[in-house]
């Protein structure tokens, strides 16, 4: 066959592949158009399924709160209290006596808590965050990013907030909500770049006159290699020696956990408070266990030999001052404990403010020097 002949064969091939194709394609549109009947069959098909399970619709809604073991007894009684509700009128005296029962049970359980019971409510996943105060406290608030040298440490967040005609600027680690945030915030360990950052924020404060609060809640400064390599332990000491000369008044309050020199790189200050069921320790009552016993099964004993809560540290003179939390913790209502650390943060600057500046200086200085000073 020549070459000349393939050409005049390819186009009938084509042409014939057409035709077939939409005789073909005719039938299949002919037989998608749906008839009155068989509409009507599957209305009545769809009437006749059954309902949907009722677990289908727990898909959307929000988790239950997590109970730490010595609250389930509260929650009990909790819902027992809420089926009663829609049963008999709050004036009802049984009523009445659950709700006294309840406070009773919840004042009760904290009141005992054990050391490693705090440690379990300084981190448990409902408890405010530095975020969530600011947010709650401040009428506006900037967040400032970057160290200005090698990036922004998500770790570690601050900014200007104004509470009123006050502006303050706020530092503090951030944890986070779910496990994208956390692993986003580097579950609250901040890297030198992250004390760095804060302490660029603490000097803008000082060229502007303007008040410093610094909210710790880490599990520590990160560990990791490249951080070491970076300088974590020189970024926290030169925060160390800067803090303890700036001029304007410095508020640290431990609002979670305050562990090691994580927690102390933004912790120097004129008073340093502590939430009511925080903690503030040199090291955590797991890795305490860990080098001490070999194991983390040790972790209640290491706690309680820590003496890290804040009745202890008040005690051993390392804080100034604790902060009531509402009743449960301060999980249990984020909006009355912002309120609360509102007032404080407008007392204390309000009183700080009315000394000098080489008298706040010299009291801080006073303060951390005579801590661990023993007198016979």
């Amino acid at each position: 066959m020549e070459p000349a002949d393939q050409p005049e064969k390819k186009p009938a091939k084509r042409k014939a592949k057409t035709a077939k194709t939409a005789a073909e394609a005719k039938p299949k549109a002919e037989k998608a158009k749906p008839d009155a009947e068989s509409i009507a069959s599957k209305a009545l098909l769809i009437e006749q399924l059954p309902a949907p399970s009722p677990l289908h619709t727990d898909i959307a809604s929000p988790p239950a709160p997590m109970l730490l073991e010595f609250e389930k007894p509260i929650a009990a009684l909790e819902a027992r209290i809420n089926e009663m509700r829609a049963l008999v009128s709050e004036e009802d005296e049984m009523f009445k006596q659950l709700e006294e029962r309840l406070k009773s049970l919840k004042k009760e359980t904290f009141a005992r808590l054990t050391p490693w019971q705090r440690v379990q409510v300084s981190r448990h996943p409902d408890r405010p965050y530095t975020l969530d105060y600011i947010q709650t406290i401040c009428d506006e608030f900037i967040e400032l990013h970057g160290d200005r040298n090698v990036g922004d440490d998500k770790a570690m967040i601050g900014g200007l907030g104004r509470i009123g005609d006050q502006s303050i600027m706020f530092v503090g680690q951030q944890k986070g909500r779910n496990t994208k945030q956390r692993q986003y915030r580097n579950f609250g360990m901040a890297n030198p770049e992250g004390y760095r950052k804060a302490l660029r924020l603490m000097k803008t404060a000082e060229k502007f006159g303007v008040p410093i609060v610094c909210l710790i809640d880490t599990p520590g400064a990160f560990p990791g290699l490249e951080a070491e390599e970076r300088g974590q332990g020189e970024a926290i000491a030169r925060n160390l020696r800067e803090m303890f000369m700036l001029t304007v008044p410095v508020i640290c309050i431990v609002i979670g956990e305050g562990a090691s020199g994580g927690a102390l790189g933004i912790g120097i200050g004129d008073r340093v408070l502590m939430l009511e069921n925080t903690w503030y320790s040199v090291i955590s009552p797991e890795s305490c266990s860990s080098i001490l016993w070999r194991s983390w099964d040790y972790k209640e004993l290491a706690a309680e030999a820590l003496k890290l809560t804040a009745k202890d540290m008040l005690k051993a003179g390392l804080v100034d001052d604790i902060i009531k939390e509402p009743l449960g913790g301060a999980h249990t209502d984020p909006v009355a404990m912002a309120k609360k650390l509102k007032k404080v943060i407008l007392d204390q600057v309000a009183e700080l403010s009315l000394l000098s500046v080489d008298d706040r200086i010299s009291q801080r200085i006073d303060k951390f020097s005579a801590m661990g000073v023993v007198v016979e």
